[in-house]
């Protein structure tokens, strides 16, 4: 296999850090919604723990997606 070739593959690999990230964040996304509905009183508390958690998964799908656009910006 070329290294062009192998470069591409990395690209498409560091291109799935999305797809965690979007697991992630709609199991926490779903968590949230039923601790709210569970208790109400707590959804202030609720809601910025899942902020600074969707922040974070959300920085993580960025870094592969930047890892891939440099992956593919030595093939050209």
């Amino acid at each position: 296999m070329s290294p062009n070739g192998l470069i591409a593959l990395a690209a498409g690999l560091a291109v799935f850090t999305g797809l965690g990230a979007g697991i992630g964040m709609s199991l926490a996304t779903g968590r949230a919604a039923e601790a709210v509905s569970r208790q109400p009183e707590a959804s202030g508390k609720i809601n910025s723990i899942l902020i600074l958690g969707l922040a974070i998964t959300e920085s993580t799908a960025i870094y592969g997606f930047v890892i891939a656009l440099m992956l593919l910006a030595k093939i050209v």
